[in-house]
């Protein structure tokens, strides 16, 4: 049974992720809000919202879980060689709301539309001002060629969009994100469902019993990051 949150109180607990089992796509509860309170509550409990205009507020705990291990990444070859050349550089945090906007207009085969509505930009924004959403910008010269968001908490960083408007500029967002995050000693970027881009940087499905417990304790876990200093850094 689908659980039904109610939209005047956005401490109202989720049910727990495994009465997703329900559903095969994951799909746990419907309604509530896009409230900072709401959001970060479901994050912690291994929840994210996911819907289109069209749609009411809809909330996921999908199983397998796609995750990325820092430990993990796969840089490949052509990859590698493109980092070398430093066609781009690379930001954190400066053109965040620039990032959600392009994620949201970026054609994506296979999907009429975008999940990533007016308010859901406005409710990350709102996160990004107030520490918890983050942005890493892929340039080439003055222009944004891509980039990717997300959010963080504790030693998670839930992976929310990317977009690529040159070629290779989502993964090396991805490759300098991950870079950043192991050396703050994060244990994850939770990449939420499997795609062929994902799967190729090293990314792998868990459980969803196992994932729920990773991100208890990820979020738990005390971390220190400067998210402001640009990496100019190349993975060797």
């Amino acid at each position: 049974m689908l659980f039904s949150l109610d939209g005047t109180d956005p401490d109202t607990p989720f049910p727990p992720p495994s009465m997703a089992e329900t559903d095969p796509d994951g799909l746990l509860a419907i309604g509530g809000d896009l409230s900072e309170t709401r959001l970060l509550n479901a994050y912690r409990a291994g929840i994210f919202p996911w819907f289109s205009d069209n749609q009411p507020l809809l909330w996921w705990s999908p199983d397998p879980r796609t995750l990325l291990f820092p430990d993990r990444l796969h840089v490949s070859r052509s990859l590698r060689k493109t980092l070398r050349r430093q066609l781009f550089h690379v930001t954190f945090d400066t053109a965040f709301e620039q990032v959600i906007q392009h994620c949201a207009r970026i054609p994506r085969a296979g999907q009429d539309g975008t999940w990533i509505t007016t308010g859901m930009i406005d409710a990350y924004c709102k996160l990004h001002r107030h520490g918890h959403a983050h942005s890493v910008e892929v340039w080439h010269g003055d222009e944004l060629a891509g980039g990717l968001y997300g959010v963080a908490i504790g030693a998670a960083f839930y992976g929310e969009s990317m977009f690529s408007r040159r070629r290779d500029a989502s993964k090396i967002a991805l490759v300098k994100l991950i870079d950043k995050l192991a050396a703050a000693g994060f244990l994850f970027l939770d990449c939420q469902v499997v795609t062929d881009h994902l799967m190729s940087l090293g990314a792998e499905t868990v459980d969803r019993s196992a994932f729920l417990r990773i991100n208890s304790q990820a979020v738990g876990t005390a971390v220190r990051i400067d998210w402001k200093q640009t990496d100019k850094t190349n993975p060797q």
